[in-house]
């Protein structure tokens, strides 16, 4: 299976989102939506079910993104949470399924009562 890598990676920190340029399609990825699926085990959990809904990270910025060897970045949010390793071929996934995934946190968010304020 062919990983997409991206030829282009862009940090926008004054509007929080990342811009992932591939070869024939780019996605813009916003911070919070890329805090809330980190592939962390913060997030995750450690195996199937165990995920954890991040709440109130309306807000979160990216400070800085690392290069993490030939097939993935760090990303380093002002939330103090650094542990994700964003793999090429889950930041693909987070930019192709960004409308089912992004309405999926939504509803998660509104049947645990949680109410998104972007300030």
């Amino acid at each position: 299976m062919a990983v997409n890598v991206p030829v282009e990676i862009n940090l926008h920190q004054q509007s929080s989102y990342l811009t992932l340029k591939y070869e024939n399609e780019s996605f813009d990825l916003a911070a919070e939506y890329l805090r809330v699926y980190s592939p962390s085990a913060e997030v995750m959990g450690h195996g199937p079910g165990q995920e954890k809904l991040q709440i109130g990270k309306e807000n979160v910025s990216i400070q800085n993104i690392v290069p993490v060897g030939n097939y993935a970045i760090q990303i380093v949010y002002d939330d103090g949470h650094d542990t994700g390793i964003y793999s090429w071929e889950y930041l693909y996934e987070l930019g192709s399924e960004y409308a089912e995934k992004w309405s999926t946190y939504l509803q998660k968010l509104k049947e645990a009562g949680y109410e998104r304020v972007k300030q």
